[in-house]
């Protein structure tokens, strides 16, 4: 009987793992899309840049007179490995496939004719198609853009958060393109990237760059194992005692970056379906073992 319902459990968990990656496959998929159509039918055909890698790439290849597709995705390349050392291999690979998807996306829509050449409309219309796209990929585990992967690197070296060294990149980016395009429309860039970044917090509800996170479960210890093992974040145990039954508790208590959210709750579903889990945004960490560990 025991070895039956082990069974049945194991059956379970795995059917449920298919179904996660089923849905990480759609949605992550369609925020791709939708990002590829906001540059393509928007944004680059009026000379309007996005922040990050996504700004360099539709810089060069207006210089080199290449497809913005190919240039997106090459230099995006060095950034997987960053990615898998400091997130895991499930962001990466999530993240190689969305900017591949992306990639074809405007390569396939390169032909198609634009729906407006007013600025102002491809300004606002299209930082909020491509801000609805990236937020996607990234509530479902991913990303569209190597920046942020290389500013949590340069966050361990610089004295700068991640959000400042973000800032600093994208500020040098948009001054490139006021040199290459004209200040015009580098000034409208920045009016792009403004709403794009509102319209990714809209779509992740409020996601900030760390997020402490309160887990109760039965099965505490062996999800405590697995984030520290899968995740390289450190995590405390806290005794509870639940005021309406009076049952003790064991809580688990970890912080977390935003890029980590999707993966930690697909640990946790993974050992206890059931379980109790609270996020929240911190503003500020500091001290203890926040630093991530290297997964091996």
């Amino acid at each position: 009987m025991e070895e039956t319902a082990k069974t049945y459990a194991q059956f379970r968990q795995k059917k449920n793992k298919w179904a996660v990656l089923g849905q990480r496959f759609i949605f992550v998929s369609l925020g791709a899309m939708i990002m590829g159509v906001a540059l393509e039918l928007f944004l680059v055909p009026n000379q309007i840049l996005d922040g990050g890698i996504t700004g360099i790439s539709i810089i060069l290849s207006h210089l080199a007179g290449w497809k913005l597709g190919p240039v997106i995705f090459i230099l995006n390349l060095p950034f997987f490995y960053i990615g898998y050392k400091q997130i895991g291999k499930t962001f990466a690979l999530t993240t190689l496939y969305g900017i591949s998807i992306m990639s074809v996306t405007t390569i396939l829509l390169t032909p198609v004719k634009v729906f407006t050449d007013d600025l102002l409309l491809c300004t606002v219309f299209g930082g909020i198609i491509l801000g609805i796209g990236v937020g996607l990929v990234i509530r479902w585990g991913g990303c569209l853009d190597g920046t942020e992967a290389l500013a949590i690197l340069l966050n361990k070296k610089l004295p700068f958060s991640v959000g400042e060294i973000i800032l600093g990149l994208n500020l040098f980016i948009f001054t490139c393109a006021g040199f290459v395009f004209s200040w015009k429309y580098a000034m409208y860039s920045v009016i792009t990237y403004f709403i794009a970044t509102k319209a990714i917090d809209v779509v992740v509800q409020g996601l900030d760059e760390s997020k402490s996170v309160w887990i109760i479960s039965d099965e505490m210890y062996d999800i405590g194992d697995a984030i520290m093992a899968r995740l390289g974040r450190g995590v405390t145990y806290l005794n509870g005692e639940g005021a309406y039954t009076g049952d003790n508790k064991k809580v688990i208590f970890c912080v977390i970056t935003r890029l980590e959210e999707a993966k930690l709750k697909s640990i946790v579903e993974e050992f206890d379906e059931s379980a109790f889990i609270a996020v929240g945004n911190i503003s500020e960490v500091r001290g203890g073992r926040f630093k991530k560990k290297d997964i091996h």
